[in-house]
């Protein structure tokens, strides 16, 4: 298959698969591994910026804060296995509502369209919202895109909205 420059938010050229019509991987890093190039889109999805870590070093395509979980949420959590199950239930939960259920949708449609790799800070990788993340995206692109549908471009609230004619 032969592949095509892409150019990201970063100005990096990447790799992309020509014709892009596949459903990419969406892949977990954590933030203190290189980047690669097969790394697609890299977007953080903390909140905090990862400890130590200088900008440029991240090379980060996107900085999506408002897809971490809710600093209350964070803190209840802290790294503690025990309360995983709990923590991804809820979490989940954050990520139906507004912002992060737009910011989810732009990730999905992202992902339809090539690799995208979700960076987050945690040591453990194996409980962490980024994991939480991957499996909502998973999930949605495994559903039938319903007809018409058009992701939303912009993150306004109901009350930043125009009013309705009808």
């Amino acid at each position: 298959m032969a592949s095509t420059r892409q150019r990201t938010a970063t100005g990096r050229g990447r790799a992309a698969p020509a014709g892009g019509k596949s459903a990419g991987a969406v892949r977990l890093k954590r933030a203190y591994e290189p980047p690669e190039a097969a790394d697609g889109y890299r977007v953080l999805v903390d909140r905090l910026w990862p400890r130590g870590v200088r900008k440029d070093a991240l090379a980060i395509d996107a900085w999506l804060k408002e897809l971490g979980p809710s600093d209350e949420l964070r803190r209840w959590f802290g790294h503690d296995a025990s309360r995983w199950e709990g923590f991804a239930s809820r979490y989940r939960d954050e990520l139906r509502r507004q912002p992060a259920a737009g910011l989810a949708d732009e990730l999905v449609d992202r992902a339809r369209r090539g690799t995208i790799t979700l960076v987050y800070g945690a040591r453990d990788e194996l409980h962490n919202q980024a994991v939480v993340l991957r499996d909502a995206i998973e999930q949605r692109l495994r559903r039938p895109r319903a007809r018409g549908h058009r992701p939303r471009r912009g993150l306004a609230s109901p009350r930043q909205m125009p009013a309705s004619d009808g």
